[in-house]
């Protein structure tokens, strides 16, 4: 067995004579595969384990700063323990040191692919973004029940129907499930990139309701049903991207 570290950032070429049969665990740190074309794969966390064999993966890319180190075991590893301690590895020209141990590590399961994934997080962003329609509509007919008149401008204006409520809602939340799932593709740490992102937006989503025009008991209703949805997409989701 050998122990492969990556420094944050470094790259580690996939030679086939190393990785033909080789099982490996990573046990710190995330790694990213590298495809053959060059793009980025999936992005593997801690205990994931992996075969390349016949996947066409070209590389192991480190793509976050922390130091990141996989356990790679191979079949001949497992009848003979090695007596040399230290093999040398390449990195983009450098030599790098990889361990040699005689511990075999139990086999962990390998994440879901990244395909699977969002398919999943399409499903789970399709449930909450009803979930958030509906909240908000209810909330909304409750204002209105006790006396919220919803008009913009104030005095006249146009009000806005329940209806309305639930396709605006509908609408900036499947924006989010998008953005999750764009997130999810290209990101090395895509939960904390939505939480950041999605409160951002739902900051500035605050914003349009104080200069609309309408009445102080518009307003806060407005502002409490812009929060009341975030507070239905924004968890679901995240835990949705968060399966490291």
């Amino acid at each position: 067995m050998r122990t492969l570290t990556l420094p944050g950032g470094a790259r580690a070429a996939v030679v086939g004579a190393q990785w033909s049969d080789a099982f490996a665990v990573v046990t710190s740190g995330r790694i990213q595969l590298e495809l053959r074309d060059g793009q980025p794969g999936p992005v593997l966390g801690r205990d994931a384990g992996f075969w390349l064999r016949g996947t066409g993966v070209r590389a192991l890319r480190n793509p976050g700063r922390r130091t990141a180190t996989v356990r790679v075991c191979t079949p001949r590893d497992v009848p003979r323990q090695s007596t040399s301690p230290v093999r040398q590895l390449t990195v983009d020209g450098d030599a790098m040191t990889s361990t040699k141990d005689t511990q075999i590590p139990f086999p962990a399961p390998g994440q879901p692919s990244r395909g699977h994934r969002l398919r999943r997080l399409a499903g789970t962003g399709l449930v909450a973004t009803l979930a958030a329609m509906v909240t908000t509509t209810l909330a909304a007919a409750l204002a209105r029940a006790v006396g919220v008149d919803f008009a913009i401008p104030d005095g006249g204006g146009e009000t806005i129907p329940l209806s309305g409520f639930a396709v605006v809602t509908g609408f900036f939340s499947v924006v989010g499930v998008v953005i999750a799932g764009a997130l999810l593709w290209w990101s090395a740490r895509p939960a904390a990139r939505f939480v950041w992102t999605a409160v951002s937006l739902t900051a500035l989503s605050l914003i349009p309701p104080f200069v609309s025009g309408a009445n102080a008991a518009t307003i806060t209703a407005l502002l409490g049903l812009h929060l009341v949805a975030a507070t239905v997409m924004i968890p679901v989701l995240t835990r949705s991207l968060r399966t490291d």
